[in-house]
């Protein structure tokens, strides 16, 4: 196979993949930072000819007209495995619905039970043997990839080539489009007071030689610059993030003592500044493997003093964490925190820390609840909870009975909020 001809001869036009798409079919298309915006951009030209086309993805990022414009409803549906702004937009046009799973799953269960008519994904140029890289994300794209029915890649030379799983061959494609755009960035939060807080007393639960896992927000980025004096963490996450760079820089982050692929910093996707993409372009030392890899608890485990530490909008005097709702309000996803907190939990000398801000709303209502609001959806059951940190402390709540967690969970909420956590404890007998 001479692969320059065969690239040759799959390339077409946006225009000419989109005018593919008919009414009923579906398709699955690349998260965040690998979301193909040539393709998706142009998707909503479609609505006068197409009814009921499902389009799977999670935490898009631009802004797109196939549901963000309230005139695509019945036309096109969005069905998110994560919220962010737009598809919280979006849902409440009615033109986006959740698709409530745990991270490992997303691609497998799609894959299985719903498999896609469409792929659609970004990867960088081809390279002289016929191999484009994924790049920045293969959460789920490879399962949804192995089970469609016609793969198309948008190719854009901006994209950093990343190692691992992510290398198709131009063979296992069926179409190309080009297209050179600017990558989805998010820079960093500044961390408020709390949030630095918070980070100082999660870094002192992180011992040397640990492996971490790190989300993105004020939060994980204040317990980043708590951990510039710690020695050979090793790095296993879901998401790739700029704080990661600052630790490997600052000499943390060696993967020494890593029990599973030492050495590497194993993830799944990443999202951040053209700084971490440009760490992650051609690095030898980075390793992105499939959700389903990357999120399975029982290879979560593998890793010695595994640590995985996630945010949280609200939890319970038993222990129930909530993090994707407020009430009623669908506010992002599960993704992979049940995942990461049962691994980290099953390492040996594992920590799993929920760490959250003890007020919401300007400091006038209390994350740390009597009971959870109507609505609110467990993300975390209280059974495999571990460490919950506000910026008042920490409480260690396994193996501890509901008397005990009361009394460790109301030390840590704000100081306003103690005397009514503890009447209403005693008005509803959790103990």
């Amino acid at each position: 196979m001479n692969v320059k001809d065969e690239y040759r001869r799959k390339l077409i036009s946006i225009d000419e993949a989109v005018s593919m798409i008919t009414s009923g079919c579906s398709i699955g298309a690349a998260m965040a930072a690998s979301a193909p915006p040539g393709l998706l951009g142009a998707l909503g030209t479609r609505c006068a000819e197409v009814e009921n086309v499902r389009v799977f993805s999670a935490l898009l990022l631009r802004e797109y007209d196939f549901f963000l414009d309230p005139d695509m409803r019945g036309h096109f549906l969005l069905e998110s495995w994560f919220y962010g702004a737009g598809e919280r937009q979006g849902h409440e046009l009615g033109t986006v619905s959740l698709i409530p799973s745990h991270g490992r799953d997303w691609g497998v269960r799609k894959a299985r039970f719903d498999p896609p008519d469409f792929f659609w994904g970004t990867a960088c140029p081809m390279d002289r043997h016929g191999y484009f890289s994924l790049s920045l994300g293969i959460g789920y794209e490879k399962d949804l990839m192995a089970v469609a029915k016609t793969v198309v890649l948008e190719i854009n030379p901006n994209l950093p080539r990343t190692y691992g799983d992510t290398q198709v061959h131009v063979s296992q494609v069926d179409f190309i489009v080009e297209n050179e755009a600017p990558l989805i960035e998010l820079s960093p939060v500044e961390p408020s007071e709390e949030e630095r807080a918070i980070g100082s007393y999660v870094a002192e639960l992180i011992e040397d030689g640990s492996t971490i896992q790190l989300g993105i927000g004020g939060i994980p980025n204040a317990i980043a610059t708590f951990l510039k004096d710690k020695r050979d963490l090793g790095v296993h996450t879901e998401m790739f993030t700029d704080g990661m760079v600052d630790l490997v820089e600052a000499g943390v982050i060696t993967g020494r003592r890593k029990t599973l692929w030492p050495g590497k910093m194993v993830g799944s996707f990443a999202l951040g500044t053209r700084r971490l993409y440009d760490f992650l372009d051609e690095n030898l030392s980075i390793e992105l493997q499939p959700g389903r890899v990357t999120n399975d608890p029982c290879v979560i485990a593998k890793n010695y003093k595994m640590v995985s530490v996630n945010t949280a909008l609200q939890i319970d005097l038993t222990g129930q964490v909530v993090s994707e709702s407020v009430g009623h309000l669908q506010y992002s996803g599960t993704g992979g925190q049940n995942d990461t907190a049962i691994g980290a939990q099953m390492s040996p000398g594992g920590k799993s820390i929920i760490a959250l801000r003890s007020t919401a709303k300007k400091g006038t209502i209390s994350t740390i609840v009597p009971v959870l609001p109507e609505g609110a959806k467990v993300t975390l059951l209280r059974a495999d909870v571990d460490y919950v940190v506000t910026e008042y402390g920490v409480a260690h709540l396994k193996a501890k009975s509901i008397k005990d967690r009361v009394r460790q969970l109301v030390n840590i909420a704000h100081p306003d909020f103690r005397e009514e956590l503890r009447r209403e404890a005693q008005r509803l007998r959790l103990w």
